[in-house]
Formats: structure tokens, C-alpha cells, sequence
């Protein structure tokens, strides 16, 4: 971890903590288990931006829907890797920001991901999150098999 981006050993933690979050969210994601992240999504104020969605998300129930149908027992990754993780924070909000490079069973793709975070009932959630393409103008979609 970049020490040099955190003012104190506090929010050193706070970083290592939502950092530590992502990984175990990702680490099910790549299982097929959309588990972590329904569960790391706010349920109360959420919502989504994606390089294959047309449209936001809106509501934690409509991408808990979309996790289960796209994700659970569907999605495998072969590899992947979290890279240039960092944390800024403010009260109680705080944004991650990390490139994923990963190979799997349904396409290869390398996002840039923004994960916005609240404390919410003396926890952290996810209410907005942003996965857009590293370098799209280079991404071949045409590889991408049918996820439903």
C-alpha cells in the first residue's frame, strides 16, 4: 500500500479495511457467488454504472437481480488482478479506486473501478460503483459469450 496517500495510521486503516472488502467481494465475484457484493452494496441508496449496461442502476434490488441472474454459478475467472488500489476519504464517505485485470470464462476485460463508499449503520457500503473499460477504444466486445 502507498503510504504517501494517507494523512494518519487511521486512515491507513480505513483503507486497508474497504480495500480488504473489495478483495473478499471480487474473490466470491470470480467463484460465480455475487454474495459479496449484494452484501457489500448498500441496500438503502445504491447505484450503478457499467461498460456493457446501457443504462444506471438504480436500486440495490435491481443489481442484486442482475448479480444472480448474470453472476451466481455463471462467472469464473481464471485470473485476475487488483492493481494502483486507493482510498480517499472524508467523514463517513470514501472512494475506492483500482484498475481489475481479468480473464474469464465469459471475456477478458481490464476495468478501471470506483467504488463509493458510506458508513451506514456503523458499517461501510457501496452506494455508487463504476466499472468502465481501461482503454476501450482497444476492447473487442465481439468475443463477450451470452451471460443470460
Amino acid at each position: 500500500m502507498n503510504n504517501n496517500w494517507y494523512k494518519n495510521e487511521e486512515e491507513e486503516k480505513l483503507a486497508e479495511k474497504l480495500i480488504s472488502m473489495e478483495k473478499a467481494a471480487l474473490k466470491k465475484w470470480f467463484t460465480g457467488d455475487s454474495s459479496g457484493y449484494r452484501d457489500l452494496w448498500s441496500k438503502k441508496n445504491f447505484c450503478y454504472f457499467d461498460a456493457v449496461c446501457v443504462n444506471r442502476v438504480d436500486t440495490y434490488d435491481e443489481i442484486a437481480k442482475l448479480a444472480t441472474e448474470r453472476v451466481d454459478g455463471r462467472l469464473y475467472a481464471k485470473h485476475y488482478e487488483v492493481r494502483n488500489e486507493r482510498v480517499q476519504a472524508a467523514k463517513d464517505m470514501a472512494v475506492l479506486t483500482y484498475q481489475l485485470y481479468c480473464e474469464s470464462n465469459l471475456i477478458n476485460i481490464n476495468y478501471n473501478c470506483i467504488e463509493v463508499f458510506k458508513k451506514e449503520d456503523d458499517d461501510w457500503h457501496v452506494i455508487h460503483s463504476t466499472w468502465s473499460v481501461i482503454r476501450p477504444m482497444e476492447m473487442d466486445f465481439s468475443a463477450m459469450k451470452e451471460i443470460v
